[in-house]
């Protein structure tokens, strides 16, 4: 289990580098999955990095394999 398994929405607008009611509208526009406690909304860290996933320009440089030569 991961030590902080949820992240508000004030803390990914300042990861991000965006302003929160970004992080709300892609909430509301259901592009950021997330999960509403009482007034506030809390994203799964795992939600957050398949939403930077699927929003990235291109594919990680890891994930391409250089052939030798």
């Amino acid at each position: 289990m991961l030590s902080k398994p949820f992240m508000t929405t004030h803390e990914i607008a300042e990861l991000l580098k965006v302003r929160e009611p970004t992080v709300r509208s892609w909430i509301h526009g259901g592009a950021l999955r997330a999960v509403k406690l009482g007034r506030e909304f809390r994203v799964a860290v795992k939600d957050l990095e398949a939403f930077v996933n699927e929003n990235a320009t291109r594919e990680p440089s890891w994930t391409t394999e250089t052939s030798p030569g």
